[in-house]
């Protein structure tokens, strides 16, 4: 159960892993359906959205492992540890046998392209990631072959005239 509430949390916000390790019970708005990621990269704070499949995961998680301060905690009642969730994600690729190198990183990718190809407008993404620069959100925003497909050209808007 918390393995599974981590690594949805990661995707469902494109987080990073130390993002997902630093939040905090008190990040998480459930009336206003959204998660603040605070001191991300840049020491920038961030708003995303949280979604109501993850609101019941967590609260689901919540019940059954009663954190005190951090999101996720380590038995202890510390933060649970980026190398745990490395570990976790790994076992879980091995498991579903994914030949392809993935690592947690590859989420916050999936979550980009993902966004980008439900025509979620690119400046979004960007500060949902919290990017400073565009560039950098177009290097996580991988082109999916079968939406080019559903691209339609504009040269098929336009009336042709015939040249005698």
């Amino acid at each position: 159960m918390k393995h599974r509430a981590i690594i949805s949390t990661i995707y469902s916000c494109g987080l990073r892993i130390s993002e997902a390790v630093n939040l905090k019970i008190s990040d998480v708005d459930s009336s206003a359906m959204t998660i603040k990621i605070v001191n991300a990269k840049g020491k920038n704070d961030r708003i995303v959205m949280l979604s109501e499949k993850l609101l019941e995961l967590l609260r689901e998680y919540f019940k059954e492992y009663k954190p005190k301060t951090y999101l996720f905690e380590g038995q202890f009642g510390e933060k649970y540890s980026a190398r745990s969730i490395q570990q976790i994600f790994n076992n879980a690729v091995k498991k579903i046998k994914i030949k392809k190198k993935v690592t947690v990183h590859t989420l916050r990718h999936s979550f980009a392209s993902h966004l980008l190809d439900n025509g979620t407008d690119i400046r979004f993404i960007q500060e949902l990631l919290g990017h400073k620069h565009l560039s950098t959100t177009q290097i996580y925003t991988h082109i999916n072959p079968v939406s080019v497909k559903k691209i339609k050209s504009p040269f098929d808007n336009i009336l042709i005239i015939q040249f005698v």
